[in-house]
């Protein structure tokens, strides 16, 4: 589903140029629950932002779907993003004028998908989330870990291939946590690949894989069996 051969991203600072990734190979197959970590300034969210078409690479290629990702233009990135792709961030990233019902909406709005629809579909992903109750309330009315199900209804309402979540537990409180990751091994039970980003090691146990990057590389790859133990 996902491939990456030798992807570098560098950047320009003054007339230095910094290389952000160093020559990422990375393979994930569809179904997979795979963790991302590393220290700060690693590179992790450089290369979460190129799987999630947020940013091309310098070099290499990045393979989606068996797409060449590079061979789209901004449009089709964009739809790519929007129908294919669910994100989740640590700070939410909810509209604060919007309620629950409508923050979920608003990728079907992108998609061009009429107001009935819209609203039965969000209404349904609020219901699998666990916020039937809460659909009419504003994100200053809810819990953080609410609005962080609200995040996750809004990445699944257009039932994506992918889900990347970006430290997605790193502002909530740990009972609070395990419900998010609880709520993400149920959906990756159903069949939804989920890519993670964490530096925390009791959220990545959730994954059944783990990539480890350093300094730009990956420096080991682990798969997860039942007792925390890794292959």
């Amino acid at each position: 589903m996902i491939r990456l051969q030798s992807v570098v991203k560098s950047y320009s600072i003054g007339k230095e140029q910094v290389d952000v990734l160093k020559g990422i190979d990375l393979h994930i197959k569809e179904g997979e629950f795979t963790a991302i970590m590393g220290p700060s300034g690693s590179g992790k969210s450089t290369l979460m932002n190129i799987v999630g078409c947020l940013d091309r690479p310098s070099s290499g290629d990045y393979y989606l779907n068996d797409h060449l990702v590079s061979q789209y233009d901004e449009k089709e990135l964009a739809q790519v993003r929007n129908r294919s792709i669910g994100f989740v961030f640590q700070q939410f990233q909810l509209l604060p004028r919007l309620n629950a019902l409508k923050n979920v909406e608003l990728p079907m709005i992108y998609a061009g998908v009429k107001k009935k629809e819209r609203e039965e579909r969000a209404s349904e992903a609020l219901h699998k989330v666990g916020l039937s109750d809460r659909m009419g309330h504003l994100p200053n009315e809810l819990s953080g870990g609410q609005k962080q199900r609200v995040a996750i209804a809004r990445a699944i309402v257009n039932n994506p291939d992918l889900i990347l979540a970006d430290e997605p537990t790193g502002a909530l409180d740990s009972k609070t946590s395990v419900q998010i990751m609880e709520l993400f091994t149920m959906l990756n039970q159903e069949g939804t690949t989920i890519i993670l980003v964490t530096h925390e090691s009791e959220v990545a146990e959730y994954a059944r894989r783990t990539v480890f990057v350093r300094d730009g590389m990956v420096m080991q790859n682990e798969t997860t069996v039942k007792g925390g133990e890794s292959l």
